[in-house]
């Protein structure tokens, strides 16, 4: 009988650490690649949005979960975006942040309609978003307010859901729609999407007495 075939994993040079991390044959080997004890320590800086997953702290591989601290400054709102491959624990360490999340099709409120959870969270209250599901973040105040999400996966990943809708054809985009977007006025819609991670609030605006910036 022929030995087994076996995978030789003793030469990754070249590949990134992460990579590596993911060949080790054991959890021993891959301590064995994290040899300083500074490996284990992540800073989120002092970027708007940080993210630690296991490409930016490799450490990660194999735990099955990473995590983001995010600021939303006065009057801001992200996008509704999803996480295709992970739920999101979102808790609120200062301010005040409003959210809502759709859940799959199929889940209907009391009259039927799709039902649309939504929550006004203050710090040390937090709420989830099941994998898959639509959801949205709004800092309703003028101050800015911070949060905490933590991932049940190393690599959740992110879908914008409304730029990558109208990234599809004019046709499929107006099938989708029916007669509630005219074809003539597709590229005007997909147009008016926001380039940038959070978009500014208008009534919140007016509240706080703040400028939308120039384009």
């Amino acid at each position: 009988m022929a030995a087994p075939h076996r995978r030789d994993n003793s030469s990754t040079q070249g590949l990134s650490l992460t990579a590596q991390l993911q060949l080790a044959d054991t959890a021993i080997q891959r301590y064995s690649l994290l040899a300083d004890d500074k490996d284990f320590v992540y800073s989120f800086g002092d970027d708007k949005a940080r993210l630690a997953d296991r490409q930016t702290f490799p450490p990660l591989v194999g735990t099955g979960g990473a995590m983001a601290v995010g600021d939303l400054p006065a009057c801001s709102m992200t996008f509704v975006h999803l996480h295709p491959r992970s739920a999101e624990l979102f808790t609120v360490i200062s301010g005040r942040i409003l959210t809502e999340m759709v859940p799959e099709t199929g889940v209907l409120d009391a009259s039927g309609k799709q039902r649309v959870i939504r929550t006004e969270l203050g710090p040390k209250q937090m709420t989830v978003f099941p994998m898959g599901s639509f959801h949205t973040q709004l800092n309703p105040d003028c101050e800015p307010a911070s949060a905490v999400a933590a991932f049940t996966s190393e690599d959740m990943g992110a879908s914008a859901i409304a730029s990558q809708l109208f990234s599809l054809s004019d046709s499929v985009v107006e099938n989708t729609f029916g007669q509630s977007i005219a074809g003539e006025d597709i590229d005007k819609v997909r147009n008016a999407i926001p380039k940038t991670v959070a978009f500014k609030v208008e009534e919140c605006l007016a509240k706080c007495g703040l400028q939308k910036r120039a384009v």
